[in-house]
């Protein structure tokens, strides 16, 4: 193709698909970030609700107990808070991801119709180069007596 016949927007269009890859990959890792997040908070959960005070503990021990299983139930809840967060972090990421390969998409119809055009252009070029070949060598072909009857 020639220079006119080059897509202008190229440069934009592979911006844009570096942008969307990017995109890509960072919803990728906040997925993974919202995922491992959740699964400590799922982890300290379940460590809690398994937790066990013995039957008879001196006062103390008692009280060092329950305070130790309060910090761990704010931890719990705490990693919880954390993995929501990440959640919507992540859906707020892939939500980008989104945007930009809704721009990539558009930029790539406008290059399809771009390519479009041309192909519809270099077929229009042969069509004619044929017409002027075909009319060119009728009106090089030596006539006819019938040829002459008709245009006379």
């Amino acid at each position: 193709m020639s220079k006119r016949a080059t897509f202008r927007l190229q440069p934009v269009l592979e911006l844009r698909r570096t942008e969307e890859r990017a995109a890509a990959a960072a919803a990728a890792a906040a997925m993974s970030a919202a995922v491992e997040a959740d699964r400590r908070a799922t982890e300290q959960e379940t460590a809690l609700g398994n937790a066990v005070l013995p039957r008879s503990l001196p006062g103390g021990s008692f009280v060092a107990a329950m305070v130790l299983l309060r910090t761990a139930a704010t931890d719990a809840a705490d990693a919880r808070l954390s993995a929501l967060a990440q959640a919507e972090q992540a859906e707020a990421v892939r939500a980008e991801w989104t945007a930009a390969a809704q721009r990539t998409k558009a930029l790539e119809r406008l290059a399809e119709r771009h390519r479009l055009a041309q192909q519809h252009a270099m077929d229009m070029a042969e069509e004619r180069a044929a017409d002027d070949l075909v009319t060119g060598r009728a009106g090089r072909a030596p006539r006819t007596g019938e040829d002459q009857a008709w245009t006379d």
